[in-house]
């Protein structure tokens, strides 16, 4: 036990899977070519498609496989492969010193994994969910074309707005 965490299978899982993200967030802003941030950009999606199957949202996870690992990851692809790169990328200088960038993010680790300890704070356990047993699908729809009605009204006409200008833009572009 550390802090009121028991190392379960569940536990350890779940910091591998955040450790995997962690691991392509910090590789997506260190790499020098853009098809390689690409990749690290779906290995974040798909970590955080796994860290919502253990949440047991596995239609959030369906969705985030299937939006953003497949569909956005690809689109990047396409639009580096359509678009001229110069063949010789030149080197970029570094400015931040990454030794202390690391020493700052370990030390921040610890002042916040300090605080939720002496804090009182109790880590939440997958038993204290409100929903235990019910279908997350069925409480999504719920929640949208209940609850969250007009939000979610609104939102469809934003991106109907956006679509309309986006094809003004094109249209003009074009004569």
């Amino acid at each position: 036990m550390f802090g009121g965490i028991e190392f379960t299978g569940q536990n350890i899982a779940f910091f591998l899977i955040s450790l995997f993200v962690i691991a392509c967030g910090v590789l997506l802003l260190s790499l020098r070519k853009v098809l390689y941030m690409a990749l690290a950009v779906g290995g974040v999606f798909i970590g955080v498609a796994g860290i919502y199957i253990m949440l047991e949202a596995e239609f959030l996870a369906f969705i985030q496989i299937l939006l953003y690992a497949g569909a956005i990851t690809i689109m990047m692809l396409f639009a580096i492969m359509l678009t001229r790169h110069d063949e010789i990328e030149k080197p970029q200088k570094v400015t931040a010193h990454p030794v202390w960038a690391a020493i700052a993010a370990i030390g921040l680790g610890g002042i916040i994994l300090y605080v939720t300890k002496f804090a009182g704070l109790r880590w939440p356990s997958p038993t204290d969910s409100p929903w235990e047993g019910q279908d997350n699908v069925k409480l999504i729809g719920e929640s949208l074309f209940g609850q969250y009605v007009i939000p979610f009204e609104l939102v469809s006409v934003v991106l109907i707005v956006a679509l309309v200008g986006a094809i003004t833009l094109a249209n003009k572009e074009e004569k």
